[in-house]
């Protein structure tokens, strides 16, 4: 019997990476998770969760013993952290990570980046070698860490870079107050909202990253992967709408009064330690154009999406009723 490959997933608990999990136990493979506490992760007997974190030698090393292909989800995001803190963790944190598996013996180590390395897009479709213009702490210090990863290609290991688009699906919450803003008729937009947006579901990411295992083409490359298309920002939430069963919102507020709002709020919630409740980060969602060519991963990876916007909304929307997080349907 052909012994099972061992792979290595950090950020097990965290959505992309329990999706990953999953689908790596389904398609035969052992898994090792890497996560604060073995409680987020279902128990298998195909998976082994080791406790700890970037910054816990002991726990690396145990991670990526005897490991085929490590991916690497886990990072700092959307955090009122210190640039420091966002180094210490998606930086530094990620070439400690690097280097273990390296010295482990690892044959791939397949890095999850970020579209947002590239800002807002100037020209669009755009792809892999579009300028970088990261534009806050957490995407400056995944590329960073984009950048030493691709430097260590064939030193021992093979990389591959993953940026992912604008991630969605059942599991996930980051969309979860824009679904409830629109089905209680209080979504609205903000300034002229006229940048496209490039969604991804969950499936067709993770089927992404099983090719970046396994495609030897992939070896050193960078990959975008988004879903079968791009779209408007306004049509993006007609089909949120669509899916809540709601009517497409319609206000639309000055983005420089918001802006201007939302920099009140940092500044008066930083000292108390709190999370804002309305974020300039956020409000980039309105503004910066991120729309995307899929060319390089379908030609070099066959990667294929197959989940288009409504139908992922409509599992999404289903799953957040199952749960309780939206009411039932009237």
């Amino acid at each position: 019997m052909k012994e099972r490959k061992t792979v290595a997933v950090t950020g097990g608990t965290g959505f992309t990476g329990a999706a990953l999990i999953k689908r790596l136990i389904a398609d035969g493979y052992q898994v090792r998770a890497l996560a604060r506490s073995a409680s987020g992760i279902a128990p298998s007997e195909n998976i082994q969760v080791i406790v700890g974190d970037l910054g816990n030698a002991e726990a690396l090393e145990q991670l990526v013993h005897k490991v085929d292909t490590v991916f690497h989800i886990a990072a700092m995001y959307r955090s009122e952290g210190s640039f420091e803190e966002f180094l210490a963790v998606n930086f530094e944190g990620t070439r400690a990570l690097l280097e273990g598996s390296r010295q482990a013996g690892a044959r791939r180590f397949i890095y999850c980046s970020t579209i947002g390395v590239h800002g807002t897009v100037a020209q669009t479709p755009a792809d892999e070698n579009a300028p970088f213009n990261p534009r806050d702490d957490y995407q400056e210090s995944k590329l960073m860490a984009e950048k030493h990863c691709l430097s260590m290609h064939n030193r021992g290991i093979e990389v591959v870079v993953i940026r992912p688009c604008g991630i969605y699906g059942p599991g996930d919450t980051r969309m979860l107050k824009m679904f409830r803003m629109i089905d209680k008729g209080a979504f609205f937009f903000v300034g002229n909202s006229q940048p496209n947006f490039h969604p991804v579901y969950i499936d067709d990411l993770v089927q992404g990253f099983m090719l970046a295992m396994r495609i030897d083409r992939a070896a050193g490359e960078v990959f975008i992967i988004g879903g079968p298309r791009y779209l408007p920002l306004r049509e993006y939430v007609a089909a949120a709408a669509r899916a809540v069963g709601a009517r497409m919102p319609t206000l639309t507020l000055p983005y420089g009064v918001m802006s201007a709002l939302a920099a009140s709020c940092e500044w008066l919630c930083k000292p108390l330690g709190i999370s804002p409740p309305l974020h300039r980060r956020r409000l980039t969602f309105f503004k910066h154009n991120r729309a995307f060519t899929i060319d390089k991963a379908r030609r070099i990876l066959g990667y294929e999406p197959k989940v288009e916007l409504d139908e992922g909304f409509q599992r999404t929307v289903a799953w957040y009723r199952e749960q309780g997080l939206l009411p039932p349907r009237p």
